[in-house]
């Protein structure tokens, strides 16, 4: 009977052959996830066997990654802005970057609305993720403001927002409602703050993405020849949805800022910043409105 050392070792090299990144950290988490228990206490287990009962699955979970399923999705959840999110083939995976835009959000916010005392913003934020998909914007963003803020979450895919609503449940979020509809399509209301991650990869990349993604539902990722259909629509029926002042705050690939910010200026936004990402990628457009 193997260690769980002995099991670590073997499983992180079979990952490696597979061409897994961080295989180590991948087949640590999928045993802690398997006996239950954090990275801490699973070194203190190391010279611990590991019963039959729970190889098997261990091994069908291992055969599976090395196929290129995503970690996430066998592990069933995913951290994000500190909190602990379900996460499943019925919504894009939560990437680190997106958690970058959640803190422009709330910087943004701060600078804008709580210390401007002439702002005629109202005393709870009223906050769009258009696009929501698992929640997590939406979702970290009211429970980062609480009752400074009224966070309403759009998607179009039925899927996507009952994973949403799952995990507002689980987290106990409670300012934030959900809405179905194809962009604008079902919603009257208009927004302080307007926030989105929408589908931005040409299809002309389909070929060139990396495996995992083919894991992700195609309607949140591709968005037209030039990735930038959805961004286009999205942005030119915003402006019927925006009070003022408000903010604008996107997510959009590579290549696509300089035509983003000319979208956005197109449909009146000003003082528009596209901010950097971690990785030097010019990724998050923050426009504001105001008359």
């Amino acid at each position: 009977m193997k260690t769980i050392l002995e099991t670590l070792d073997g499983g992180t090299l079979w990952l490696e052959k597979k061409g897994i990144t961080d295989a180590r950290r991948n087949m640590q988490l999928l045993i802690c996830h398997q006996l239950n228990c954090s990275k801490i206490q699973l070194y203190t287990k190391f010279d611990e066997p590991l019963t039959e009962e729970a190889l098997a699955p261990l091994r069908e979970k291992l055969k599976l990654r090395g196929e290129g399923t995503p970690l996430q999705h066998l592990l069933g959840t995913v951290e994000f802005y500190r909190r602990e999110f379900k996460t499943d083939s019925r919504a894009l995976i939560p990437r680190p970057e997106t958690e970058e835009l959640v803190e422009i959000v709330l910087e943004e916010i701060s600078d804008k609305f709580t210390s401007d005392p002439e702002s005629n913003a109202p005393t709870a934020l009223k906050i769009l993720d258009m696009g929501c998909g698992s929640g997590v914007i939406g979702l970290s963003l009211a429970a980062e403001l609480g009752i400074r803020a009224e966070v309403t979450c759009i998607d179009t895919s039925d899927d996507a927002l009952a994973l949403a609503k799952e995990n507002a449940d689980l987290l106990e979020i409670k300012n934030v409602t959900f809405t179905s509809g194809n962009l604008f399509s079902n919603s009257s209301e208009s927004y302080d703050v307007i926030v989105a991650n929408l589908p931005y990869v040409p299809e002309d990349d389909r070929q060139n993405l990396a495996p995992e993604l083919a894991h992700d539902p195609d309607l949140a990722l591709f968005g037209g020849k030039d990735g930038l259909d959805i961004l286009k629509v999205f942005i030119h029926y915003s402006q019927n949805h925006r009070n003022n002042p408000s903010i604008c705050a996107l997510e959009i690939g590579i290549n696509q800022s300089t035509k983003v910010a000319q979208m956005l200026a197109d449909a009146g936004y000003n003082n528009i910043n596209t901010r950097i990402d971690l990785s030097g990628i010019a990724r998050f457009p923050i426009a504001h409105f105001s008359l």
